[in-house]
């Protein structure tokens, strides 16, 4: 940009815009396509200018409001305004440098008004500050600024170490937090389910009871009815030695029981069936009485 010399004639590549001067002035702009130029009345091609996309990639150094310093990466996409292509050819001298200038100025200015969470949330209010700036000024001077993008933020590697740890921590807090509601949970539905298997256990072993009863007195009615002139009592201490000596066949039927002493013998067992008989009339004593 900016070389001048003098030809019959120039060829001027699409997507770019050719600046022609006479005798050292500006006269038009040259679009794509052949041209020709008139040496002898002093026209001549004095540069091209190119209209593609261009990228500049800028590294800013800056501290946010809570005193930390930051390095962010900010990417600027700007291209010549075909229609003030002669502003940009003649009024910048070197584009890039003013354009970073104006990028350093604004986010220097925005970024120390924000925390340092802040910039990481509203970076996008950042870079929507810096095109707004940019496009007033660049546009003067026949650029078109088209996108800024905050492509990074790097705060101080010990502030990054800082804030992993502290976000470990929080993380950790919370799961010991988590874990204390899951064992919480485990241990009242554990209390819930032993309580509901006691209750469900004390509903069979008392519908056991009354079947065993049941069970006795019909027991005790057919064999009254069928052997005449038998009491109650005397069925009563029947079933009484019958069941004994099942439980002794029971006993010796475990294999994996330990020795077990008890008196044998038909004293021993009248005695047994006293105490038995004498547990069942205390227990319905009671019974009655608290009624």
């Amino acid at each position: 940009m900016g070389n001048s010399f003098c030809i019959l004639c120039g060829c001027i590549d699409q997507a770019s815009v050719g600046v022609i001067e006479r005798w050292g002035r500006f006269e038009k702009l040259a679009e794509p396509g052949l041209h020709f130029f008139n040496p002898i009345a002093g026209q001549f091609l004095a540069g091209v200018l190119s209209t593609r996309l261009n990228s500049l990639e800028v590294k800013i150094e800056t501290k946010t409001k809570d005193n930390v310093f930051v390095q962010m990466l900010c990417s600027i996409q700007y291209r010549v305004i075909r229609q003030n292509a002669d502003d940009a050819f003649y009024e910048l001298q070197n584009p890039r440098e003013q354009i970073q200038a104006y990028v350093f100025d604004v986010v220097r200015a925005v970024v120390p008004r924000m925390n340092l969470d802040e910039l990481f949330e509203q970076k996008g209010e950042v870079a929507k500050h810096v095109l707004e700036e940019l496009a007033k000024v660049m546009g003067e001077y026949g650029y078109s600024i088209e996108h800024i993008l905050m492509v990074d933020i790097i705060p101080d590697p010990a502030v990054r170490k800082a804030m992993n740890e502290i976000n470990a921590a929080q993380r950790l807090q919370l799961a010991s937090v988590y874990k204390g509601e899951a064992e919480k949970i485990l241990q009242v539905k554990k209390a819930e389910a032993e309580a509901e298997s006691k209750y469900l256990g004390g509903v069979g072993v008392a519908r056991q009871r009354q079947a065993i009863t049941d069970g006795l007195r019909e027991n005790i009615l057919n064999f009254s009815n069928k052997v005449e002139g038998t009491s109650a009592k005397e069925v009563m201490d029947l079933i009484m030695v019958t069941q004994y000596f099942d439980t002794i066949r029971d006993l010796g039927n475990q294999s994996k029981n330990t020795t077990v002493f008890i008196p044998h013998g038909p004293g021993h067992v009248r005695d047994i069936t006293e105490q038995l008989r004498n547990g069942l009339m205390e227990a319905a004593s009671a019974n009655l009485e608290g009624k």
